[in-house]
Order: C-alpha cells, then sequence, then structure tokens
C-alpha cells in the first residue's frame, strides 16, 4: 500500500515536471502571429504586441538614455530591448510602418510593448484610437537601410 502511494506521487510529480517544462514554448507560441514570417532579411527577431503612444507633457524631458524627448523624432519606450535598438514598427490593422529607436523606458507595470512618440503614432495612423496592434522588427544597434 505504501509503495502504491508513493508510485502515484512520483507520477504526478513527474507529469508536474513535463507540464511545467512544456508551458514556456506553449506561452511563446502563443505570442506570435499565426502564419508570420520575417518580411526583411536583415530583421533578426519579430515582436508582437499593443503600441501606445507618449502623452504630450512628456515633450522637453529626459529619457532613460538622457536625450531629451520629442514628440516629433521617431523614438520609442520599451521594457524589452536594449536602449539604442533600431526597430521597424508595422500596424497590424492598416500596414503602415515606421523605422525608429527606442530611447526610453516604460513604467515597470506597462503590458504593453511600445510607447512612441506622437509622429511615428501619426504615421502608423493611431492617433485617434491611442492604441494598435504592431508587429515590432528588431534590426539592432546599427541604423537599417530604407
Amino acid at each position: 500500500m505504501i509503495k502504491n502511494i508513493n508510485i502515484c506521487g512520483f507520477r504526478n510529480l513527474l507529469v508536474l515536471f513535463i507540464c511545467l517544462s512544456l508551458l514556456p514554448q506553449i506561452v511563446l507560441s502563443q505570442t506570435k502571429e499565426p502564419g508570420a514570417e520575417k518580411t526583411t532579411q536583415k530583421a533578426s527577431k519579430v515582436l508582437y504586441g499593443i503600441a501606445s503612444f507618449y502623452a504630450n507633457k512628456f515633450d522637453g524631458r529626459k529619457t532613460a538614455n538622457g536625450e531629451i524627448f520629442s514628440q516629433k523624432k521617431f523614438t520609442a519606450a520599451c521594457n524589452v530591448l536594449p536602449l539604442g535598438t533600431w526597430v521597424k514598427v508595422t500596424n497590424l490593422r492598416n500596414g503602415r510602418s515606421v523605422v525608429l529607436k527606442t530611447n526610453d523606458r516604460l513604467h515597470p507595470s506597462m503590458k504593453r510593448i511600445l510607447d512612441l512618440s506622437r509622429a511615428a503614432a501619426q504615421k502608423l495612423g493611431y492617433i485617434n484610437s491611442g492604441l494598435t496592434r504592431v508587429k515590432v522588427e528588431i534590426f539592432g544597434k546599427k541604423k537599417p537601410s530604407t
């Protein structure tokens, strides 16, 4: 009787271990768009998420990398990517895209992937809605040739 309990406990522990080891793969597979592939050969990685844009009160303030923020520049805040990373952001609702540099951080509790400058958000066409689903192609520290 005692051996049977130990075998059951071991079996349950094994099933739990297998489920927990597969969890990261399941989560990662759900964060990518179905059927999405790299559209450019230079992009090293592609992310998907929700983007917003900066409030006007941040205009003229220092960013995380020390630059002065301007709503007229093509920049973004991101908690996932290193500062100074060049990315191509595509609005998934209308297909418009913009190349910009990350130079700031979002609030730690923010679940959005990017917070864009007003100029970048305007080019992507989501000023009226405030938020949009985006595809972010990561190019690295060097500005891509467009």
